[in-house]
């Protein structure tokens, strides 16, 4: 955990990479895009605890459909920068077969979280998944899926705010920032 001293400094020494303006633009077209594939399906959203929280919150309020929401929790970072093994806190109890299940989450990185999160929907029954990134991160290789549904796409950096951390801090950011290289 930083101190909001510390937490202070990193953001000042930060660069700005999507303005809170340009992040709510992308947050409507992501909404509207998702409301033409699913406002038939009664689909289960489910959220990526807790990164995706701020993408969620803000995203429900803009599908005008019918749908179940429920959360996971499984993380390769915990407060650490680089991504380690899958661990799994929570997989939701909803029944999800014969269902389309819709991902939110905050960062599309390596893309391991999400494939590993596919898999286990799939194996609970699922009858279609899709996914949903606030961001997708582009890191110059091939990823082991492809979002359905991206708001922005960043570079190669560190990045926080609007539900990404830095260090535990700044998931609460309306705009999107990178660590100074």
């Amino acid at each position: 955990m930083l101190s909001p001293q510390k937490a202070r400094e990193i953001l000042q020494s930060a660069d700005l990479i999507c303005s809170a303006e340009t992040v709510h633009a992308a947050l409507l077209r992501v909404a509207a895009e998702i409301s033409r594939e699913l406002a038939d399906q009664n689909p289960l959203v489910l959220s990526v605890m807790g990164g995706a929280v701020v993408f969620s919150g803000q995203l429900l309020t803009l599908l005008d459909f019918p749908l179940d929401f429920d959360y996971l929790h499984v993380t390769r970072y915990g407060n650490a920068t680089t991504g380690g093994s899958i661990h799994w806190k929570v997989f939701p109890a909803d029944a999800m077969a014969g269902r389309a299940v819709l991902v939110l989450d905050d960062i599309l990185d390596e893309g391991h979280t999400m494939a590993a999160i596919r898999e286990r929907v799939l194996e609970a029954g699922a009858s279609r998944f899709l996914c949903a990134v606030f961001a997708d991160k582009n890191i110059g290789k091939t990823k082991p899926l492809a979002a359905d549904f991206i708001g922005v796409s960043l570079p190669d950096r560190y990045v926080f705010g609007y539900g990404m951390d830095v260090k535990g801090a700044w998931r609460n950011l309306p705009a999107i920032y990178a660590l100074k290289q």
